[in-house]
């Protein structure tokens, strides 16, 4: 004959295992398990890619450069670098927080004829011309003033957005043609924890028409992709998963998971202090 005594002790055992167990159960639940980017099935510790060139950007209409001249003459460079070094003020309204001020520089305007102006030089055509080509062709008139002239050109206009599930939304400066999808999405912060990562959708106008790809961040196929290496005016959205369709409030769901926990603590606790009684 068992001793009742025994049976209730046993009992309360089995259920503190019960509770803890459950314990676990929900902390399990609030935990964010890994995401792997760029996975593959080939176990390899090392593999070769498919090698892929990012298109050259070319000198468009509209089209903002910085061109900078180093040379002896210091006088010379400080007129034909004013429109690098001083900038063009604006204003933007988010919300009704009050206006917040921000520095665009000049830079030289590459006109509707494809032609910028340029000090001591004049009018120079550098319509659908790279910024090596370019360089070359302000050097080459600049040589006639200057002597040994360093020329240097770059785009100040050139942007990417990212928008969505990312940690920091907003505007970016496209500084070369080798910024890639991943390096875009790693200054946005990376994705959130709602974050769709097989489903990355890229925006692009391609001479005057609108695309729209859609990306996969869990396998490496994004390395093969034309869209991997980004072009002026790309937009990346980053779509949310269901859970944050249903939840829009992160906090609103892990309420009833943290109420969870401290219900079992609680009856733990009581448990625990039966059992020593």
């Amino acid at each position: 004959m068992i001793n009742p005594f025994l049976q209730i002790k046993a009992k309360k055992i089995l259920a503190l295992c019960f509770c803890i167990a459950s314990f676990f159960y929900l902390q399990s639940c609030i935990t964010t398990p890994p995401i792997a980017y760029f996975q593959s099935s080939d176990s390899l510790r090392f593999q070769q890619l498919k090698k892929i060139q990012p298109t050259i950007t070319r000198i468009q209409r509209n089209d903002i450069l910085a061109i900078t001249v180093g040379s002896l003459d210091q006088e010379s460079n400080e007129i034909m670098n004013f429109a690098n070094v001083n900038a063009l003020t604006t204003t933007s309204f988010p919300g009704q927080q009050g206006g917040v001020q921000r520095s665009q520089p000049l830079g030289y305007l590459v006109d509707t004829s494809g032609h910028v102006e340029v000090p001591f030089v004049g009018r120079l055509s550098l319509l659908n011309m790279t910024l090596e080509e370019a360089a070359n062709v302000v050097r080459a008139e600049v040589v006639k003033s200057l002597k040994v002239p360093a020329i240097n050109v770059r785009f100040l206009n050139h942007k990417f957005s990212v928008l969505g599930e990312v940690n920091r939304s907003g505007t970016y400066n496209l500084l070369d043609d080798r910024t890639t999808l991943p390096e875009a999405l790693a200054m946005a912060g990376d994705l959130t924890t709602y974050g769709n990562r097989n489903n990355v959708m890229v925006l692009r106008e391609n001479n005057g028409i609108r695309e729209i790809a859609r990306l996969n961040l869990l396998t490496q196929e994004v390395f093969n992709s034309p869209y991997y290496y980004l072009q002026n005016g790309d937009m990346i959205y980053i779509e949310p998963i269901k859970a944050k369709a249903t939840f829009n409030d992160q906090r609103l769901q892990l309420i009833p998971i943290y109420t969870g926990i401290a219900t079992t603590a609680v009856v733990v606790l009581s448990l625990l202090v039966n059992i020593l009684k």
